[in-house]
Formats: structure tokens, C-alpha cells, sequence
């Protein structure tokens, strides 16, 4: 699909991106019992709701990979096995955890955060802040 190309996914498809976001969760709490929490990340940022304009199907992707970004234990052994092409999404749900004002899970962020800023660099930073349109 051409960039540009895509379309957003509109309210009445909501309650087929919800039982896809309840099967992705089922899969990232296997992968949490196997103890594999980068597996379960991956997993989370799969097929992400950016492109999804509709509030609760935002708010449950966010319940699911939230799940996933706390079971990180080894931040930098996480880096050595999550590919490029998740970080820009893994950060905008790092200011999405950032702006719930929670303190275990900002204290996760902020560790995340870090390491993510080292390997992506500031245009990892300023993509996630500036495109205000692919909101999670």
C-alpha cells in the first residue's frame, strides 16, 4: 500500500479491532508465562492502532502493550532483540505511558525511554511528537 494510501479505521469496525486487541492480548499473557517479555512487546506494537481514530480501541491497544512494556526487566537485552522498525512506535506509547502521571509505570517509560533515545536518536523523538494525526 502506497503511503498516504491508508485509511482510518472508522467506529462501526470498532468491535472487530476490539476481539483482534482481545486475541493479541491472550497471546502477549502466554508469552509473559513463557518469559518471553520482548516476544510479548513485539507482539503488543504489532499491527498497532495508530491509524485507528476510535477511543476505546486506542484505550485497550494501550491496555495490552502497557502489559507488555512493564514485564521489561532487561531494557538493554530488550534492544538487542527488538528491530528498528518498532521504535518509532514504541515511542509515542512511551509518552502515552509518560502522560498517565502513574509512577511505576513513567518510572518504566523514562527507563525505556532512555535506552530508545541512545539506539534511535532525536528523530525518533520528534516524529513521535510531531505526527498529531497517528495518535495511541
Amino acid at each position: 500500500m502506497m503511503a498516504g494510501a491508508e485509511k482510518f479505521v472508522e467506529a462501526d469496525n470498532a468491535e472487530a479491532i476490539i476481539t483482534r486487541i482481545e486475541h493479541k492480548s491472550r497471546k502477549i499473557e502466554s508469552l509473559l508465562k513463557q518469559n518471553k517479555p520482548v516476544e510479548a512487546l513485539k507482539t503488543a506494537l504489532e499491527g498497532s492502532s495508530h491509524m485507528i481514530r476510535d477511543e476505546r480501541c486506542k484505550s485497550a491497544n494501550w491496555i495490552v502493550v502497557h502489559r507488555a512494556l512493564m514485564a521489561i526487566k532487561d531494557v538493554e537485552g530488550m534492544f538487542s532483540s527488538l528491530d528498528p522498525e518498532y521504535y518509532d512506535i514504541l515511542m509515542k506509547y512511551l509518552y502515552r505511558g509518560l502522560s498517565t502521571g502513574d509512577r511505576p509505570t513513567c518510572d518504566q517509560c523514562l527507563r525505556i525511554h532512555e535506552k530508545l533515545t541512545e539506539r534511535a536518536g532525536l528523530g525518533c523523538i520528534l516524529r513521535s511528537l510531531a505526527d498529531t494525526v497517528n495518535t495511541v
